[in-house]
């Protein structure tokens, strides 16, 4: 019976990857060597067979694992404890036939040394013992001089500090024709990551329109890298740093998207551009013939390319980015918009796009294009967009904290996005607050034109309800009753004007003025600083229906006790937010919601019985604002008939009579004095008495009482 090889997996794990450590898990299997980027979800593996030199070394902060490939390539990994040494020398001696060996490296820091290559790898020894080694698949040019050589490495766009250059100072060799800098500067050229256009492109495809970076760009294909040439710039995509490849159909049914994911991202300098997004029309076709035999074909690229390629262009370039970068094309899965299309219509960070929900993730496009694994997303929300329902919000909240936010879905989409997510089993936030299946409802439905929130037009039903039952009919105005200030100021501005026609008869106009004027003065002050009284409170009606309660009121009833028992000794306002927050997780409330309608019918009935029982039984009120017009009337009339019939045929009453007799006697002053304390009085008398009778009773007895104090005085 074959033993069973173990598998040994590292999630806490990281690989040196230009210049610094990131992090990846890590599969050690009998097929080899799997790791996989935690950030990107690249995939990479090295074949059992391609493990050449495997090394345990020291390594800041911890221990590493050393491997040197056939192919030249070095790879480094660290995050190792040291209790896993002996594991893991076990694990390739068994699997893999291979003694893993200490590697010790030299700390004296000198910084003279000797300079060795070993495949793709620049090693720098100090006393036959290796200070530090340089991958030369970092370096992004090489530079000489009369004695130096200067390596410029790629920079990291993560890494918080990177190393720009090394250079290194070669003496001059004694030997004739041997040029110690020229053969280094082959030596790391040779392996060096530098991209130079040699011999002729395998495609070329003229004017392609490009979407990020954005303008036309004729794409050339070479077999180690795709260069991108525009009129403004060039861009230079090694094939290895390909990720992913898309291929998505615009909802319009007439173009096409096809993306191009890259790690690390092209640049154009300082913006960095991790997708290329490549827009094509339909209608657009194509026909290339490689340069290539059939034989190097299959030898090269194993089949994925053909010698003639024909047909729509964006199938033919994303055939050709397939074969040359060895990635398979991501097209959507089964998902169906409401509009028959892929895509759904939405807004990314105030930018319009398309977001297709694929197999392992989502991705949205265009500006800016984001894609998004199963892997990294926490949990997905769907929320209310503003205070419409016509639309919402998709939340997508990633594992490292962020969340991205796709807002003005359409309302259609909700149930169809709902049961996508529900099928890749993502975790909903708010999956409490919705009913399942295909009959399930929400805030979303029953939305008309006319009101678009169903919540806002709960709420204005509610408070018209309320002011119907509190609304009352208004009190007219009526100046003396309850010691209102305004009626007083009414009582004294009648008095001004009978003062003033009285105590200056026979005087000039300029002095009526300044009389005027002396009197209003100090009255006006006297009434505002005399306090306001409030009216009586209204009492309340006992006969009137009470308002019905809700079904959380009726709910609450019912499970008071209950929460009283589950919780001893809570207090009343602490059961309020026990049950609060009890009556949120209730997946059913049509039961009281049925009690709270019911009762909220017979609560109308009983309205509708109360309102006519009170216009039966209340007799028809007098208005006392008509009353008091016609008393004030009556009291001008009164007041102004004397003094004219005096001035005009020579009646006077008793009152001006005594008034005027008096004047004759002091000065103006005493008579301003009683003009002040009494008509106020003899003002608001009048009224009272007037109020009982007509506005012709009134005049009536004013002009006997002017007879008979005629006669008196003859």
């Amino acid at each position: 019976m074959k033993e069973e090889v173990p598998v040994l997996e590292y999630s806490d794990v990281s690989i040196e990857s230009r210049g610094t450590m990131v992090p990846v898990r890590l599969k050690l299997s009998d097929q080899g060597i799997t790791f996989r980027n935690v950030k990107t979800g690249k995939v990479e593996s090295l074949g059992a067979s391609d493990l050449e030199v495997v090394n345990w070394q020291r390594l800041a902060g911890g221990y590493g694992l050393r491997i040197f490939t056939e192919n030249g390539n070095l790879y480094r990994f660290g995050g190792f404890k040291e209790s896993e040494q002996s594991k893991l020398e076990k694990f390739f001696k068994n699997t893999y036939s291979k003694t893993m060996t200490e590697k010790e490296f030299s700390v004296k820091g000198w910084n003279y040394g000797a300079a060795k290559f070993e495949g793709a790898v620049l090693s720098f020894d100090v006393s036959s013992t290796p200070s530090f080694e340089v991958p030369l698949n970092n370096v992004s040019g090489c530079t000489t001089g009369k004695n130096e050589v200067t390596l410029e490495f790629h920079q990291h766009d993560d890494a918080a500090i990177n190393l720009m250059e090394m250079r290194f100072h070669l003496p001059t060799s004694e030997l004739a024709g041997d040029d110690p800098v020229e053969n280094f500067q082959q030596r790391v050229m040779s392996k060096a990551s530098i991209i130079t256009a040699t011999g002729d492109a395998l495609a070329i495809f003229r004017e392609v329109q490009c979407l990020t970076p954005r303008g036309r760009y004729d794409i050339k294909i070479y077999p180690t890298f795709i260069q991108l040439h525009g009129k403004t710039f060039d861009f230079k995509i090694p094939v290895t740093t390909v990720l992913r490849l898309f291929l998505l159909p615009h909802p319009d049914q007439r173009q096409h998207f096809f993306v191009v994911s890259l790690d690390p991202p092209i640049k154009q300098g300082q913006t960095r551009y991790p997708y290329l997004i490549l827009l094509f029309s339909g209608d657009d076709t194509d026909f290339i013939e490689l340069p290539l035999e059939e034989e190097e074909l299959q030898e090269k690229y194993e089949g994925r390319l053909e010698k003639e390629m024909s047909g729509a262009q964006f199938e033919v370039i994303s055939k050709m980015f397939k074969g040359i970068c060895n990635r398979k094309i991501v097209t959507p899965g089964n998902f169906t918009g409401h509009s028959g299309s892929s895509g759904i219509s939405c807004s990314y960070k105030a930018a319009a796009g398309y977001l297709y929900p694929l197999e392992r993730g989502l991705i949205y496009v265009h500006k800016p294009p984001v894609h998004i694994r199963f892997d990294e997303i926490s949990s997905v929300n769907f929320a209310r967009s503003g205070s419409t329902t016509r639309s919402f919000d998709f939340e997508v909240e990633i594992k490292s904290g962020g969340v991205n936010t796709f807002s003005s879905i359409e309302k259609g989409e909700y149930n169809r996005l709902f049961d996508y997510v529900n099928q890749k089993k993502l975790r909903i936030k708010n999956r409490g607050k919705m009913e399942m299946g295909t009959g399930r409802t929400d805030d979303f439905d029953d939305s008309d034109a006319d009101e678009p929130d169903p919540y806002m037009r709960r709420v204005r039903e509610e408070a018209k309800e309320r002011d119907d039952e509190d609304s009352s009919e208004d009190e007219d105005f009526v100046p003396g009753e309850g010691g209102s200030d305004v009626a007083e100021e009414y009582d004294s501005f009648a008095g001004d004007s009978t003062d003033s026609d009285e105590g200056s008869e026979g005087g000039s106009d300029d002095q009526k003025k300044k009389e005027k004027k002396k009197e209003k003065q100090p009255k006006a002050k006297t009434v505002s600083e005399k306090p306001r009284k409030r009216k009586p409170k209204k009492e309340k009606d006992a006969n009137k229906p009470k308002r019905p309660q809700s079904a959380y009121f009726i709910w609450l009833n019912e499970h008071r006790e209950q929460i009283k028992k589950e919780n001893p000794g809570i207090s009343i306002t602490e059961v309020s937010k026990v049950a609060g927050q009890k009556w949120k997780t209730v997946d059913d409330k049509s039961e009281w919601e049925a009690k709270a309608a019911e009762a909220k019918k017979e609560y109308e009935e009983a309205m509708n019985v109360y309102k006519a029982s009170l216009k039966t039984t209340t007799p028809p009120k007098k208005s006392p604002k008509k009353a008091a017009t016609t008393s004030a009337a009556a009291a001008a009339a009164a007041a102004v008939s004397p003094t004219k019939a005096g001035s005009g045929s020579g009646f006077k009453s008793k009152e001006f009579i005594d008034e005027s007799s008096s004047s004759e006697d002091s000065d103006d002053k005493p008579l301003k004095k009683k003009a002040k304390t009494e008509k106020p009085e003899k003002a608001a008398k009048k009224p009272k008495k007037e109020e009982s009778e007509g506005e012709e009773d009134a005049s009536e007895e004013a002009s006997d009482e002017a007879s008979d104090e005629d006669s008196g005085s003859d």
